[in-house]
């Protein structure tokens, strides 16, 4: 955070300070003047690219949609608009947390940080919860989950995550030190301790609730997809539904363990830290430590698009037709999947012992956006 306080007159500005609680506390921050700027530009470089290039394909190559495919479409839509916002953070460090944009701008780009955090944090739990009902309850999931119902999950998304960070667009603020205006990722001194309660339960709805939701559908997946199913050869056994399945828990608990839970515990830490007045040296690690997490919750952008690349064969598809420009071998790919569609289910109809969660990758519900 930036949460920087005014220091003493004649501080030499070549190591800049923080003071904390006690003027005898001073954080030399001199290392992320460097760490965030080159952070958040390799995250705009590559977020950027890689974004729009998934927009672009979801948008012109993918219609119509399947369930997944909405979840992954606004999944990239909160990380473009959130790396759009970087050009500024990154001048503000390099220019050693000067902000000249007004506080508007401050209150913005902050706010879209949380935004993305947090849709990115509930989105992924849809993908997830769309997944289980795809592996553990396939019937269901064809009949009951379709497009339309994602595309209503997914504005109650955003339209939960804006209202809990209503508060926080209003916490946020900018103040005078020297000759320098600080953007602060918090709020002001004074209402600091109001800021940790409202941004503790905050934490608990959009990320404790959601994470524990995760793990408990990542674990019946995985008994699910450990049990060996009955009349079903050791070929389909390993069939590519599984096999996604298996990439995407990889992918999103990688993006957790990276991104996610690092920079919520530190910051948890942080903020006790300065609630309780801990000691200075104590102080100085965790401050530290939280620092370093914070460029790792925004790789988040970059890290999603793998997961459109690895957890979805139609995506991946049409993704490499358009970079390798091969559209005769795409072309015929759909005729033959449609003709294999429709053997499918004229089998399904003369058989309806199959599983309907074995039909072809498309119709599949847990989808392979």
């Amino acid at each position: 955070m930036d949460d920087v306080f005014n220091t003493q007159e004649g501080l030499n500005r070549s190591t800049l300070f923080s003071t904390h609680f006690n003027s005898n506390c001073r954080f030399d921050e001199e290392f992320k003047y460097i760490l965030l700027p080159v952070s958040y530009s390799l995250v705009f470089v590559f977020g950027f690219l890689l974004n729009s290039m998934a927009l672009w394909v979801f948008i012109t190559k993918m219609r119509p949609w399947n369930t997944n495919t909405v979840f992954m479409f606004h999944l990239s839509l909160s990380d473009f608009l959130y790396v759009l916002s970087l050009p500024t953070l990154i001048y503000y460090y390099a220019n050693r947390s000067h902000w000249p944009f007004g506080l508007f701008a401050c209150k913005s780009v902050r706010f879209l940080f949380y935004a993305n955090l947090y849709c990115s944090i509930l989105l992924l739990t849809c993908i997830s919860v769309h997944r289980y009902f795809g592996i553990c309850h396939p019937i269901k999931a064809l009949r009951l989950v379709k497009p339309r119902h994602a595309h209503l999950v997914c504005g109650l998304v955003w339209l939960a995550v804006t209202i809990c960070l209503v508060p926080n667009f209003i916490f946020v603020t900018t103040s005078r030190r020297d000759n320098d205006t600080i953007c602060h990722d918090t709020t002001s001194h004074g209402f600091f301790d109001q800021y940790v309660d409202y941004s503790s339960v905050v934490m608990v709805l959009l990320f404790g609730v959601p994470f524990l939701v995760i793990v408990v559908c990542y674990c019946l997946m995985a008994r699910a997809l450990c049990r060996p199913k009955k009349g079903l050869s050791q070929s389909r056994q390993g069939s590519s539904s599984r096999q996604k399945s298996i990439r995407m828990i990889v992918v999103v608990l990688a993006v957790f363990a990276l991104c996610f839970v690092p920079f919520h515990v530190t910051r948890t830490l942080y903020y006790a830290a300065r609630v309780l007045h801990l000691d200075c040296t104590l102080l100085n690690i965790i401050n530290f430590a939280y620092k370093i997490t914070r460029p790792l919750a925004s790789v988040n952008s970059c890290i999603d698009p793998v997961l459109y690349f690895l957890a979805g064969d139609k995506y991946r598809s049409k993704l490499l037709s358009a970079l390798t420009g091969n559209r005769r071998v795409i072309s015929s790919i759909p005729s033959e999947g449609h003709a294999a569609t429709r053997r499918n289910n004229n089998n399904n109809k003369a058989n309806p012992a199959i599983p309907l969660a074995l039909k072809d990758a498309d119709s599949k519900p847990s989808g392979d956006g």
